[in-house]
């Protein structure tokens, strides 16, 4: 056995429904507050959002060094000073390759901006192949960002009829709303930090409600096996005795996951940074919807505990 695993007790007895009244309250101020950094100001298609060049429009350009290797430090130093707004350079392929994205500044057409740029790449990297040209114009731009928020809104959807089928309706709703909790404090972090939003800002999105789902159904799951084994306990307390019984479970789970992702932040270059701290807070946050989110609205709404004998209750040590 690995030692430091031990400094994680085998046995908690937190009293987490005690606290749920202020846990739902700065949940509450917490969503709100999100919703507002989103949403303000009103201006389309992504409100407060900085969104990038998937949703706004912009021009990408493939382009080739061969039989150098492509800098791509020097890529960007040299597009980050034609003021083009959001610029990204990735490798793409071969290290003679690279991709490049950018928006196309206001009161300047798309053609002056692509030829702008490939004279400071052919003066900056000398003999420079453009292997692809393509403009992304707004009306496709809003077309992805409104498939981005239809992607959710059912991956939403269907976890609920997935926890509906697999327990009950009222696990089903304490679910979603966890999921909800955790969508809106995303994009609120997402606001805050002024984190570009991107298609792989949506992929992380949709990575957290996996996540979090994950998370609640272990939860949900020791739950319905506690009420059935503890049907004279009162619900709160059984509600206390699962997250308890589960805790180790998630914080070791949530630790690993957290550990990868700071790797990932830290080594794996602009492109993934942003993702890896979306992630990271959703990993986080996730596991607090888990036991301050979805548990207390089982606690609210209530559930049949069954005909069974009740097995003795636990001792408490």
């Amino acid at each position: 056995m690995w030692p430091l695993i031990k400094i994680i007790p085998v046995k908690t007895n937190f009293r987490f429904v005690s606290f749920a009244k202020f846990a739902g309250v700065a949940s509450i101020v917490g969503a709100i507050a999100s919703l507002f950094l989103t949403l303000y100001p009103l201006t389309p298609p992504c409100g407060g959002l900085n969104c990038g060049i998937d949703f706004t429009g912009g021009t990408l350009l493939e382009i080739s060094t061969a039989p150098k290797v492509v800098d791509l430090g020097v890529v960007r130093e040299e597009l980050g000073q034609l003021g083009l707004g959001d610029v990204q350079v990735q490798a793409f392929g071969a290290p003679t390759s690279a991709l490049v994205r950018f928006q196309t500044p206001e009161g300047e057409s798309s053609e002056q901006a692509i030829a702008e740029v490939k004279s400071t790449l052919t003066n900056a990297l000398g003999a420079v192949a453009f292997d692809k040209t393509e403009v992304v114009g707004p009306k496709v731009s809003g077309e992805l960002f409104q498939s981005g928020l239809l992607a959710l809104g059912v991956a939403i959807a269907l976890m609920m009829l997935y926890i509906w089928f697999r327990f009950e309706l009222q696990f089903g709703v304490g679910a979603v709303v966890g999921l909800f909790h955790d969508v809106i404090l995303a994009f609120g972090f997402i606001a805050l930090f002024d984190l570009e939003f991107s298609l792989t800002t949506i992929a992380a999105i949709l990575t957290i409600i996996g996540y979090s789902m994950n998370d609640t159904v272990v939860v949900f799951d020791r739950l319905r096996e506690n009420l059935r084994k503890y049907k004279k306990m009162p619900l709160a307390e059984v509600i206390d005795l699962t997250i308890n019984e589960t805790l180790s479970r998630t914080i070791i789970t949530g630790l690993t996951a957290v550990l990868a992702l700071v790797g990932l932040a830290m080594f794996g270059g602009p492109t993934l940074f942003a993702f890896s701290v979306i992630m990271i807070f959703g990993v986080v946050i996730g596991t607090y919807s888990s036991i301050y989110v979805a548990a207390p609205v089982i606690l609210i709404w209530g559930v049949r505990r069954g005909d069974e004998e009740a097995e003795p209750l636990p001792v408490r040590t």
